[in-house]
């Protein structure tokens, strides 16, 4: 048995955003399966620092840094007629680090984490590839689009187009493509008709998200309304935009001491705006997540665009803090109607009203949704299926032999 070479597109490390959460998890299981190698971007001065904290799971680690902006980014990928976020990820030296680390060591699997990272695999690979898209990103873009003015639209447009066609001819070459939800991978065999299409599942340290664990609480704001997200990813954007701007204020019509906290790191202009808004706060980076969330009155999730499994709804469900959620960022998880669901202004207002004003009920469905999360996404049990994916044998291998 062989080596597993992991290419991930962010250090996985530490696990405190939803790739990262992923990555990481994905990373440990496979480590106490085999021998993993690591090779990943960071774009975080911090992370370059944060590679040893990988050793007990990792042989070799090799982090890049990414600076590349996305204007040039961009130039390129007009000009190579690539898509822009896999030219954003493009490093001859990865590309060198990849075919060293695979001229040296016994491996036999190659395990891509995001779509990005396909671009680094042989052209001809010996070695089982296991692909995780985790969503399907070409299909955001053309969501994108839809809601985009020209250029932009365009723009999006383009890049819905060139990453399907990528999308399609990495999982032609992939022994096994992964996504977070049956959603996900069903959308992806349909526009791409691809097969070896497998669901792993995204799960939830319930150990850590536990509202009876050690961390640092803060200071109770009642009634405190709670996002939780990276604050630089347009999907989140518009959604705190839309809860703060639209549905906030019919919130604090039946509630006025109402607060909506913002909880994120990066926040840009449009998301810092929001503060001078009645009610809301925008805090930035935080050490831990955990305080906000305990001293949530309703998490909210109120994404217009979401693909896959949000993580943000499962670390509410886990801390029994009751959830409203959008019928987007529902989709995939499977709830048991532990969480409240809406679409529109009106339902995800009235939802939180409702939860707002009987305690008592919401504490039920915080208690009801911890349940559900303990008993449905535990990361083991989620990432059990890999087993299988593992042990496949080699398609295409004697193609690739006498290649």
């Amino acid at each position: 048995m062989g080596d597993i070479l992991f290419l991930a597109h962010r250090v996985p490390y530490p696990p405190d955003r939803g790739d990262k959460i992923r990555g990481f998890h994905l990373l440990k299981y496979l480590a106490a399966k085999k021998r993993v190698h690591l090779i990943a971007f960071a774009d975080d001065p911090a992370d370059l620092r944060r590679k040893d904290a990988l050793k007990r799971y990792t042989g070799n680690r090799s982090i890049f840094w990414r600076s590349r902006t996305g204007v040039v980014a961009g130039l390129r990928a007009l000009l190579s007629g690539r898509p822009v976020s896999v030219a954003a990820f493009d490093n001859p030296a990865l590309r060198q680090s990849v075919e060293t680390m695979l001229a040296r060591h016994a491996i036999d699997t190659i395990f891509v984490f995001s779509g990005q990272m396909a671009q680094y695999l042989p052209a001809r690979p010996r070695q089982r590839v296991v692909m995780d898209f985790v969503d399907m990103d070409s299909a955001k873009f053309a969501a994108y689009s839809k809601t985009s003015r020209w250029p932009m639209s365009w723009l999006h447009g383009r890049e819905a187009r060139l990453l399907r066609q990528f999308e399609k001819s990495v999982a032609a070459r992939a022994d096994a493509s992964l996504f977070v939800s049956e959603a996900e991978a069903q959308l992806f065999r349909e526009q791409t008709g691809a097969d070896r299409v497998h669901v792993i599942e995204n799960g939830i340290d319930t150990e850590f998200y536990d509202p009876a664990a050690s961390f640092r609480r803060i200071e109770a704001m009642e009634p405190l309304i709670v996002f939780t997200g990276q604050m630089d990813y347009r999907p989140n954007i518009e959604a705190v935009c839309w809860f703060a701007e639209a549905i906030l204020p019919h919130v604090r019509l039946v509630h006025p001491d109402a607060r909506f906290a913002i909880v994120g790191r990066a926040p840009g202009d449009a998301v810092k705006v929001l503060a001078k808004l009645p009610g809301v706060t925008v805090t930035g980076a935080v050490s831990d997540v955990r305080g906000w969330l305990a001293a949530a009155s309703v998490v909210v999730a109120p994404l217009k665009l979401a693909r896959g499994i949000q993580n943000k709804v499962l670390e509410g469900m886990a801390m029994a803090r009751p959830v409203v959620a959008s019928g987007a960022a529902a989709e995939g998880i499977d709830h048991g109607g532990a969480i409240r669901v809406g679409s529109s202004v009106a339902e995800i207002a009235d939802a939180v009203n409702d939860l707002l004003a009987h305690p008592d009920r919401a504490a039920e469905l915080g208690a009801a949704a911890r349940r559900q999360v303990i008993a449905r996404y535990g990361w083991e049990a989620r990432l059990a299926p890999l087993d299988e994916v593992l042990g496949l044998p080699l398609r295409r291998a004697e193609r690739r032999t006498a290649a």
